[in-house]
This record gives structure tokens, C-alpha cells and sequence, in this order.
């Protein structure tokens, strides 16, 4: 499709929220490399990690191939930390291993949700990485949903903290789905590049639901919980600076260097 200027920084505007949570989110689950439960785990975790930064990497080279962007590398390990649009779930340090869990059974069928609409996206780029991901956001949610039921069975203990992880994620995931400027959203919708963040965030509630009373837990009431909204407009938590600071410090090293 061919597409005006203003479409072209809506899209850049949807394409780098999504990059940049991929990115953060794939750092975070790589530290889990060598450290999870069992080694069956600590494999599974540091692949999806890998899957994630693939993501972002492919979403910024759309941005750069498409839509004047800058050279991937640069965009990824050379912003300030305000010129990210990432949600603060992804930000946050790994935790405990019930807090990891429940944060990528959350994030992971919210990406399940938003590229099973971008298959049908007007933007081919989308349209085309979306049938490249499904495949693997579909094991990502297998996997997700697999250790959460066996973690909420395993015992009183074992399903408190995983409710206490859904009570502590949930606002944050909420965040996922904060929308953008009205004019940037409808514009998005009238295009139809994407549906709306209203429309993937109903989805993904209907999603999860079913998962999440199998396994015994209560989701927080929708209406009374406040999103952890900010992260898309550069408002981020404490923790994105040093963690951008560990992520870009050998490519800060010689950013023109050839490898």
C-alpha cells in the first residue's frame, strides 16, 4: 500500500511501541540464561528471549527499510531512555520466578492477540511478519499456559504466589495496551492497519480468562484497576536506564565499529 506522511509516523509510532517491548522484554527473560528451575526451563526461557529480540530486530528494520527509520543497531542501543516507547511491565527487574512466569503469560498472549489481528493488516510489512510469528507466539502461549496451571497445582504455597504475581502484574500488563494520541489511533483504525488498543485489550481478557479460572485465580476487577499507562509517551519506571545502560555498553563502545 502506499501511504501518506501522516499514516507513515502513525505506523512508525505503532511499529516502534511494539519493537521496543520486544526488545526490553527479551533482554529481561534472557538473564533468566543459566539460572532457571530446571535446565529444561532455563532453555526454554533463553529461546523465547532470542524469538523476542528477533521480533524487534525485524520490526526495526521495517522501520528502516520502509519508513526512513534509523539503522537498527543505532535505534536500539543508541536512544535516551525518554525516546522509548516500551510499557513499564516489560521494564521491570526479573523477580522471582512466579513474577517472570506470569509477566510472559501476559505479554505473550497480548502479542498472541495483536499479530493475530495484523494478519490482516492493510500494511504488508505487518501483514508479512505476522506470518512469520504466529508459529512462534503460539508455542510461547503453549508454554506459558503449561507452567502456570502446574505452578497454581502445586501446592497452597505455590498458588498464593502465583495469584500475588497475577495482583502485581495485571495493572502493569494493562499498561500493554495504553493507546495512543486519538488522532494516531483513528487514523491507524480508518486504514486498517491495526483495530485499536480497545479492541486487541477486550480480546486479550477473553483470552486469558478461561486460562486463569482453570487455574484457580482470580483476576483483579477490570474496573477498578488503574493501567500502568506513561511508558509510551517516554515516562518510564526506574529501572529502563540502567538496564538500557547494559544492553548498549559494548556497542556504546564504537558505535561506527564493523563486526
Amino acid at each position: 500500500m502506499t501511504t501518506s506522511l501522516n499514516t507513515d509516523i502513525a505506523v512508525t509510532d505503532l511499529i516502534t511501541k511494539m519493537a521496543d517491548d520486544e526488545l526490553i522484554i527479551g533482554h529481561r527473560n534472557s538473564e533468566w540464561t543459566g539460572l532457571g528451575p530446571v535446565m529444561e526451563e532455563d532453555i526454554a526461557f533463553s529461546s523465547m528471549a532470542q524469538d523476542k529480540i528477533g521480533h524487534a530486530l525485524a520490526l526495526y528494520t521495517i522501520l528502516h527499510e520502509q519508513l526512513q527509520g534509523a539503522d537498527p543497531d543505532q535505534f536500539a542501543f543508541m536512544r535516551e531512555a525518554s525516546a522509548f516507547k516500551c510499557c513499564h511491565l516489560v521494564e521491570l527487574p526479573i523477580g522471582d520466578y512466579d513474577f517472570s512466569l506470569m509477566r510472559h503469560f501476559l505479554f505473550d498472549h497480548a502479542e498472541a492477540v495483536r499479530y493475530r489481528h495484523l494478519l490482516q493488516s492493510s500494511y504488508t510489512p505487518l501483514k508479512q511478519l505476522s506470518q512469520k510469528v504466529k508459529g512462534e507466539l503460539k508455542y510461547h502461549t503453549l508454554h506459558a499456559n503449561a507452567w502456570l496451571l502446574q505452578l497454581c497445582r502445586a501446592g497452597a504455597d505455590s498458588h498464593a504466589r502465583m495469584q500475588a504475581a497475577l495482583d502485581t502484574c495485571f495493572p502493569l500488563a494493562c499498561g500493554i495496551f495504553e493507546p495512543a494520541a486519538d488522532e494516531v489511533e483513528a487514523l491507524l483504525i480508518a486504514e486498517a492497519i491495526y483495530p485499536g488498543e480497545e479492541v486487541l485489550y477486550n480480546e486479550w481478557l477473553d483470552q486469558i480468562y478461561p486460562i486463569l479460572a482453570q487455574a484457580g485465580l482470580n483476576l483483579p476487577d477490570v474496573a477498578q484497576v488503574r493501567p500502568a499507562y506513561g511508558g509510551r509517551g517516554g515516562q518510564h519506571t526506574k529501572w529502563l536506564v540502567p538496564m538500557l545502560n547494559e544492553m548498549g555498553a559494548v556497542f556504546r563502545l564504537d558505535p561506527q565499529a564493523s563486526w
